[in-house]
């Protein structure tokens, strides 16, 4: 036991000789170690919503292509998580306008629905004069059952909004 506790005696005044011998390059290999880990963890991890959005976003391409009436631009290739839908009913009580809103799709996507806006001011019973839009499936939980889902995408939120200016216009439910 007594040799046990001379050697740790022995092994800490060894040691702090060394540490005292060099403190100037500990710190600096400890801070430039950290900077180089904490630029990799940056650099290299990807959300699961980004993974998702790269692959949603081509299959919104492809699925535009069939609904001439939708365009979606994305301002920043780097931020697919926000994106402006333009949509122009060709039918209906809003031929002709020209609707725009802002997605933006959080990190807790898709488990949690997109937030959308509508920036064209107007007069719809769906959505609010602030731009808040009423459709069940960008509410987590909704009356009707077509809530948000995990397993819904872009394109369902897209078509949606498309379709409040035809099929889903509701005057006996009004937001506005």
């Amino acid at each position: 036991m007594l040799n046990l506790q001379r050697r740790i005696r022995g092994e800490r005044s060894s040691g702090s000789a060394t540490a005292s011998a060099t403190p100037a390059t500990a710190p600096q290999s400890t801070d430039s170690r950290s900077s180089d880990d904490a630029a990799a963890l940056s650099s290299g991890r990807v959300s699961i919503r980004d993974k998702l959005l790269v692959q949603e976003v081509q299959e919104l391409g492809n699925s535009l292509e069939e609904v001439p009436s939708c365009h979606v631009h994305f301002p920043s290739t780097s931020a697919l998580h926000q994106f402006e839908l333009t949509v122009r009913p060709n039918e209906g009580l809003y031929e002709g306008g020209c609707f725009k809103f802002a997605v933006d799709v959080p990190l807790e996507y898709n488990n949690v629905p997109p937030k959308v806006k509508c920036l064209t001011r107007t007069w719809h019973p769906n959505i609010s004069e602030e731009g808040s839009v009423c459709l069940s499936l960008l509410r987590q939980q909704s009356l009707d059952g077509y809530g948000w889902m995990p397993t819904r995408r872009l394109r369902d939120v897209v078509l949606g909004l498309n379709s409040l200016f035809s099929d889903l216009l509701d005057f006996d439910d009004p937001l506005n």
